[in-house]
């Protein structure tokens, strides 16, 4: 089981947030909970069912991919992790599983949205629940975030993803498209004291009114854009009633809406707070954290494919991996919404020249159809090697011809473009590590 350990001295937890929280909790816990607040985050990564490899671990119990780690491994200096072999998640979240299999026992929708994306873990764990011929948009208003977020998306190598900068009053010209929702709020950050010092730094009363203004539209559009049967499932890292519970309440009162019992194990800590789980550090194995799930009244007639029919979009001078019966929704998101990746990306055309993209090395199946296209080779590299590719350095060979796709342990990194005596390294600079 991961371990307790204690970390460096962070500013004072705000004598506000303690007052309110004494409140919240049931008499005797709240010193438990405070000390909670000086321990370390515990270590935990979600490994990705459709590849192989990562650190071993003690499984997480609302999560059948999630692994609690003894300590903290140095990530960036593993080849697997920028692979996609695993993502590196705060454990309570990964409580998004246990609310979409209640949701959705049998086979799960064709269209679903994670409205606010960013960074991409939840994202990157929906892509492995939903079945495969579903189609995920992965939307992330500001351009920054956007950027890792795609990292994230393409490393995970899932199909089926398409990756959108819309605000979510945009999803007002798609009402009732998605059989699942996804509301991840922007929130004041609560449940993240012991991570980092900006969140005791930031906290106040106004902050935790504000952010509960901006949850309420982003709710409502978000509940516009849901088919009927479908499911919303909203969640934060805060504590504040104001952004959890009462935000749901709010919403049933609203609409209608018929909240659903997220079944979870009995041992697990989560507590119920009203119709949503709450975690609380001194009692889960994890972060701070709050979700519920509300599904629309009707009948939900959405079923997703559970297998990939390859097609290729050709859009903009790029060629994109999608599903091809999902082709037709996609030309209708692509009008609708602001779109930056239809698909996987797969490779881009300059005058005569074609040139494969980073995501398609990471994706067997976009890999399979780039390689075809382009009639590149394959390049297994050892863990060294593996490393230097993904610094942005030149690999050296005795004959290299033409581009090829570069493997490790049989999983890939990236292209690469023979020069005669070596390989030019096509990683992209953004992505490339800088520690030795």
């Amino acid at each position: 089981m991961a371990r307790r350990r204690a970390r460096p001295a962070f500013p004072e937890v705000p004598a506000g947030l303690l007052e309110r929280i004494a409140g919240q909790l049931p008499q005797g816990e709240l010193p438990a909970f405070r000390s909670s607040l000086d321990d370390a985050p515990v270590v935990s990564i979600r490994v990705n069912p459709a590849k192989h490899g990562g650190p071993e671990g003690v499984q997480v119990p609302w999560c059948t991919s999630g692994r609690y780690l003894n300590e903290r491994p140095v990530f960036t200096l593993d080849p697997l992790l920028h692979a996609g072999a695993y993502y590196v998640q705060e454990a309570s979240s990964m409580l998004v599983e246990a609310a979409y299999r209640t949701a959705f026992p049998g086979r799960g929708p064709s269209v679903a949205l994670d409205l606010c994306a960013a960074p991409g873990g939840k994202s990157t764990h929906l892509r492995s629940l939903l079945p495969e011929g579903a189609l995920l948009v992965c939307n992330e208003v500001d351009a920054r975030r956007r950027a890792v977020l795609a990292e994230n998306l393409w490393k995970w190598g899932g199909t089926n993803v398409m990756l959108t900068g819309s605000p979510a009053a945009d999803l007002r010209a798609i009402p009732g498209t998605f059989g699942l929702v996804l509301v991840d709020a922007p929130c004041s950050g609560e449940g993240l004291m012991r991570r980092g010092p900006e969140a005791r730094r930031q906290w106040s009363p106004d902050l935790v009114d504000r952010c509960a203004i901006v949850q309420q539209g982003l709710l409502d559009d978000a509940w516009a854009s849901l088919a009927p049967g479908g499911t919303l499932i909203y969640s934060t890292c805060t504590w504040a009633p104001e952004e959890d519970e009462h935000q749901v309440e709010a919403l049933i009162q609203r609409t209608g809406a018929m909240p659903l019992e997220v079944q979870v194990p009995t041992d697990s800590g989560f507590a119920r707070a009203g119709h949503g789980l709450r975690a609380w550090p001194h009692r889960v194995l994890g972060e701070g954290f709050f979700l519920a799930a509300l599904r629309k009244p009707g009948v939900c007639e959405q079923e997703g494919a559970e297998d990939l029919e390859a097609g290729v979009l050709e859009h903009e001078e790029r060629a994109w991996l999608i599903d091809e019966r999902m082709r037709n929704e996609v030309h209708r998101l692509l009008r609708l919404l602001r779109v930056d990746a239809p698909g996987t990306p797969l490779w881009t055309r300059d005058r005569d020249r074609t040139a494969p993209q980073a995501a398609a090395a990471l994706c067997p199946a976009a890999a399979r159809l780039t390689i075809d296209h382009l009639q590149a080779g394959v390049l297994a590299v050892d863990e060294a090697e593996a490393l230097a590719f993904l610094r942005g350095e030149v690999l050296r060979s005795g004959e290299a011809r033409g581009p090829a796709l570069v493997e490790h342990r049989g999983l890939g990194l990236g292209w690469v473009h023979g020069a005669g005596g070596r390989w030019n390294n096509g990683h992209p600079k953004p992505w490339r590590i800088r520690m030795r």
